[in-house]
């Protein structure tokens, strides 16, 4: 199979897939799906391209002889409107922290691969390989290089890493969109540790406290924003886990367009997990009224599944504006006094407020 990389559309295209039919391949190489709108695709592209030309100059001339990208408003302006993926690794490694790890740790990496590992963790991971990005070209053993080692790798050492968290379903999916990025297996280590050790703490150990608190704390503020979807999901007794536990143990991954994510992580990694909430209340506060006439849970549950789809979230520069914008004010003050609230209910086991 032949792919030809075109740089002026920032996509490749196969010459044909194993039946014999051509497929449509992005940048990244994922597969476009059947019902694919070349037509609605080219209308986006053709804007966002102008966006892209624009913001590459501008970073270009920004990180122009520079060692260390220092964090600031300049900087956060700048993430805010998109980091161009041939700075993306530098920008995401230097804001996370994660190139300062590096830096302290030369060979740690290596070492932990070559550490005696845990057999059952390695046998979980080997379990997901084949069900990480099937639709991506680059994870299929005909791939040269075929990127399923460097993922095993990278779990598996980081398993090692921070027993408490192991290996659970999910992290394959960070693990594989940072090697997208970075094509290098040590820095997508510790980028993996900056989002699971530091920015996202506890949402993939044992208990998942971490995850089930934030999904609570969303809970309250969608009742505080949103009244309206709060009773409706109250009034069809759907718990916030069952419709958004995916959106944040995932952050986004295979719910939302790939474009559309990697500049929610741009921002993820400079500003931290405040992000995931503007996202999911971006979301949802949009889609309000239709949430709340929702008659069931089933009902709810589809809808969910409805707003994550179309052209709202395909415009990834559109969105990304509005997510700082359509929320409201949404202080680390509050995030950190729900936070402690909502970890106080679940430990002691009080359900929340139904009223």
């Amino acid at each position: 199979m032949e792919y030809h990389f075109n740089d002026q559309s920032r996509e490749c295209s196969a010459s044909s897939d194993n039946n014999g039919c051509k497929r449509s391949i992005d940048q990244y190489g994922f597969e476009r799906s059947e019902d694919f709108s070349y037509e609605s695709n080219e209308e986006l592209m053709a804007e966002y391209l102008a966006v892209l030309t624009r913001r590459s100059k501008k970073w270009s001339k920004l990180l122009e002889g520079t060692v260390k990208v220092e964090k600031n408003l300049k900087v956060k302006r700048y993430v805010r409107k998109g980091v161009p993926c041939e700075h993306r690794t530098q920008i995401w490694m230097a804001a996370s922290g994660a190139q300062d790890q590096l830096e302290r740790n030369p060979g740690y990496y290596h070492s932990l691969l070559k550490a005696e590992h845990d057999p059952k963790i390695g046998e979980a991971i080997l379990a997901d390989m084949h069900r990480t990005f099937p639709d991506n070209i680059q994870f299929r053993d005909s791939s040269q290089p075929c990127l399923q080692k460097a993922l095993f790798n990278i779990l598996l050492g980081y398993g090692y890493h921070n027993k408490d968290v192991g290996y659970c379903q999910g992290m394959n999916f960070i693990a594989g969109y940072l090697l997208i990025i970075t094509k290098d297996e040590e820095k997508s280590f510790w980028l993996m540790d900056a989002l699971l050790g530091k920015i996202l703490p506890d949402y993939y150990t044992s208990t998942m406290l971490g995850l089930k608190m934030d999904q609570d704390v969303l809970g309250e503020l969608v009742r505080m924003k949103f009244p309206s979807v709060w009773q409706a999901m109250n009034r069809h007794n759907v718990m916030w886990t069952l419709v958004v536990s995916r959106w944040f143990i995932c952050l986004y991954i295979d719910i939302l367009p790939v474009e559309t994510v990697l500049r929610i992580w741009d921002c993820l990694f400079y500003e931290g997990s405040k992000i995931l909430f503007r996202v999911a209340l971006t979301l949802i506060g949009h889609h309000q009224k239709l949430i709340s006439q929702a008659q069931s849970l089933p009902e709810i549950c589809e809808r969910f599944k409805q707003i994550t789809h179309g052209e709202y979230v395909e415009d990834c520069h559109t969105f990304m504006q509005k997510i700082f914008l359509e929320p409201g004010g949404l202080s680390t003050e509050t995030i950190t006094k729900l936070r402690k609230m909502c970890r106080n209910r679940i430990t002691s086991g009080k359900n929340p407020p139904s009223k």
